[in-house]
C-alpha cells in the first residue's frame, strides 16, 4: 500500500507548455504610444516652419488674434523696403496685377500686410493704399502679440 510520488503525471506539463504558446488577447500598446510621440516632436518642430519665409521684425500690440477661416494672401515690406508675396519678391507696381492673378475670392480676399518695425511707415502705407484703391476691402496689418512683464 505504498503511495508513488510522482510530479502528476505528464498531462501537467503538457498543459504548461500549451499556456506559455497561447495567443495574448491583450492589445500592446507601447508601439502605437512611441510612433504618436515621434510624430508629436516632428510637428512640433516642422510647425513653427511652416509661415510665411521672409525676415521680418514685427511690431508688438496689445491687439486680439483674428479668426482665419482661410490661409489669406501674405504681403511683406522688409526693412530694405522691398515687397513680397507669400515668398517672392516683387516690384511695386506689380502687386495689383498679381494679388488679382491669385486671388480666389476676387475682391473679398483676406490680404495680410506685414511690415518690418524698422521698414518706412510711408512705404507700408503707399502699399496698402494701392491694395485699398484697387478694390481689396479685407486688409490687415500683422503684428506681434505684446509681451507684458508681470
Amino acid at each position: 500500500m505504498g503511495m508513488s510520488v510522482g510530479t502528476g503525471g505528464g498531462g501537467g506539463s503538457r498543459r504548461r507548455r500549451a499556456r506559455r504558446h497561447a495567443p495574448v488577447s491583450e492589445i500592446n500598446v507601447t508601439p502605437f504610444v512611441d510612433v504618436m510621440l515621434v510624430l508629436l516632436i516632428i510637428f512640433m518642430v516642422a510647425a513653427p516652419l511652416l509661415t510665411v519665409g521672409v525676415p521680418i521684425d514685427l511690431p508688438e500690440t496689445q491687439a486680439k488674434a483674428l479668426n482665419a477661416e482661410t490661409q489669406p494672401i501674405t504681403i511683406s515690406v522688409n526693412e530694405d523696403g522691398r515687397v513680397f508675396i507669400q515668398e517672392d519678391e516683387i516690384a511695386e507696381d506689380e502687386v495689383i496685377a498679381k494679388l488679382q492673378a491669385i486671388a480666389t475670392n476676387g475682391y473679398d480676399e483676406r490680404i495680410y500686410v506685414r511690415g518690418d518695425r524698422t521698414a518706412d511707415y510711408g512705404t507700408v502705407m503707399k502699399l496698402m493704399a494701392r491694395i485699398s484703391a484697387a478694390g481689396y476691402t479685407r486688409i490687415g496689418l500683422v503684428t506681434l502679440q505684446e509681451q507684458t512683464n508681470q
